[in-house]
């Protein structure tokens, strides 16, 4: 396979930018950044056979960098850590010393605080025998507050049975909490539609992690049967997103072992026939309903990304484990090696 590399654009300080594109035998293609080794555009089949952009996110690096980009922060794509969602109040104690973090989320730290690894360029490695892209960072000793000199791979990997493969490792000198995501939004319709509200979601998962006013574990480990919460059956996202305070950001327990590959979700879009697929190691998966995009950003074709115009499903530790001892723990102490994957894969019906 070939693997095609073009210049994305200049930082601030300069510093040239990459963009990848893989292409399985379907014509199927998804472009990577290593800035913030994102995810910029997927195309992806309908029941017709006509490839669409399923993703959200902009033709260059600039459309990440604006200054409107940065207030809304909506991560599209990006790669963030070191610790995905929210730790309360910015604060830690690991080996009886406690952590300080920036706080960038009201009173809490998020996606790994005011320069994550969403914002920083990532060392590309081409594997054209896998069709593959592996990304390489080291997040150092003190960044964003974090300890641990942390080295960091992540690998995406398209197969010819449409499935984009994420495969991260990490290693540390000093404990630190680890919890890496990958925080792409979709919109099936590839923007035949302004919203997602229409699509039929699926979640193996029979409970979710309660939370209170600031979006903080309360600890409770919460049912969903017979409440909006409910998608272990299929149900449009739309359907009961009313009787949710805000719209869905809730992390959801699934079901099956953690650490073992399990179906995590399936969401199904009628007008197109594309179905996602996402299995996980992962504990958790973050199911947000883009509640917070506002008009202010324009994508790839010129799109406004208004009100839930795309999901998010984000596979994932618990969020504030680092403070619930009774969650899955997410500390990743020297000699050990975080390893995490997660698999999207495209069909229709």
């Amino acid at each position: 396979m070939e693997i095609k590399q073009k210049p994305f654009g200049k930082t601030a300080e300069g510093q040239e930018t990459s963009l990848f594109t893989l292409t399985n035998s379907s014509g199927v293609k998804v472009e990577l950044s290593d800035y913030g080794a994102t995810v910029t555009s997927l195309l992806a089949p309908n029941r017709n056979g006509d490839l669409g952009n399923v993703v959200l996110g902009f033709e260059s690096l600039a459309g990440y960098t604006s200054p409107e980009y940065i207030k809304s922060g909506p991560y599209f794509g990006a790669i963030v850590g070191r610790y995905g969602n929210r730790i309360a109040k910015g604060t830690f104690t690991l080996h009886e010393q406690m952590y300080k973090l920036a706080t960038n989320d009201g009173p809490n730290h998020l996606h790994g605080g005011t320069k994550g690894f969403d914002k920083v360029i990532w060392q590309a490695e081409m594997l054209p025998e896998e069709n593959a892209v592996r990304f390489n960072y080291l997040s150092k000793d003190g960044e964003e507050g974090y300890p641990g000199n942390l080295s960091i791979t992540v690998t995406y990997t398209l197969t010819d049975d449409n499935e984009l493969c994420m495969e991260y490792k990490a290693t540390t000198d000093k404990a630190t909490p680890v919890n890496l995501t990958n925080h792409c939004y979709f919109n099936l319709t590839a923007g035949k539609s302004d919203n997602i509200l229409g699509h039929a979601l699926t979640l193996n998962a029979d409970c979710y992690t309660v939370v209170d006013e600031s979006l903080i574990p309360t600890g409770e480990l919460r049912g969903v049967k017979d409440t909006a919460m409910d998608f272990t059956t299929p149900r449009t996202i739309g359907e009961r997103i009313r009787k949710v305070a805000g719209g869905y950001d809730h992390n959801y327990v699934l079901n099956g072992k953690h650490g073992t590959m399990r179906k995590a979700a399936t969401v199904y879009e009628p007008t197109t026939g594309r179905v996602l697929e996402v299995l996980t190691t992962e504990p958790g998966i973050q199911f947000y309903s883009g509640n917070f995009l506002d008009d202010t950003l324009t994508g790839i074709g010129e799109q406004l990304y208004s009100r839930h115009y795309g999901f998010a499903l984000e596979a994932q530790h618990y969020p504030d484990s680092p403070n619930q001892p009774d969650f899955p723990s997410t500390i990743l102490e020297p000699g050990q090696t975080y390893e995490s994957k997660t698999i999207y894969k495209f069909s229709t019906r």
